[in-house]
């Protein structure tokens, strides 16, 4: 079913986690918190808004890490029922698409209802102080569609926090599919 992310709780604390990743350790905040920020993104295989935008969600990621913002995914549905959200699955989705960054499994789905995830793909963007400061889309692209003037919307959100610390005013909900809760 197609959603949008909610509405964000801009200055919301972040919540800590302990998270299996798919290099077989666990992660915490403490692992992922950079001098900028950190940006938790909530994810999954089977989705084919996060199949159409993987590419640029790992550049885009790739880019934050350069900036020095932290970076993960999380897979937050039900694997039990939806097998292609597996973790060997996990394993292979982040191998393909190269991942540089951790993507970790919240197989309890504890993690993905203390933040209020609501879709695949959903981004909570955090400031150094590990306050909410952006809830929104990655980019302006469309679903399937082609784009000339692709507008980075994330990474102009943490550019705006770092270079003025100030945040985007209207924020844009990011669409993807439900969350396959148990």
């Amino acid at each position: 079913m197609l959603l949008n992310s909610n509405r964000a709780n801009i200055g919301m604390k972040a919540h800590d986690f302990s998270l299996l990743n798919v290099n077989n350790k666990f992660y915490t905040l403490k692992n992922i918190r950079k001098k900028n920020g950190f940006v938790v993104a909530f994810i999954c295989n089977h989705c084919p808004y996060v199949k159409d935008m993987i590419s640029r969600l790992v550049s885009d990621f790739n880019y934050l890490l350069s900036i020095d913002v932290g970076v993960l995914t999380i897979m937050p549905n039900d694997y039990l029922s939806y097998p292609e959200d597996s973790f060997e699955n996990m394993k292979n989705f982040s191998k393909i698409n190269s991942f540089s960054f951790p993507y970790l499994i919240d197989s309890d789905q504890i993690i993905a209802k203390k933040y209020d995830a609501t879709c695949t793909p959903d981004f909570f963007c955090f400031d150094k102080k590990d306050k909410l400061f952006y809830r929104g889309r990655l980019d302006n692209v469309k679903y399937k569609s082609k784009y000339e003037k692709r507008e980075r919307c994330l990474i102009s959100a943490y550019l705006k926090i770092i270079e003025n610390n100030s945040i985007v005013i209207n924020q844009k909900h990011s669409i993807g599919c439900s969350i396959k809760w148990k």
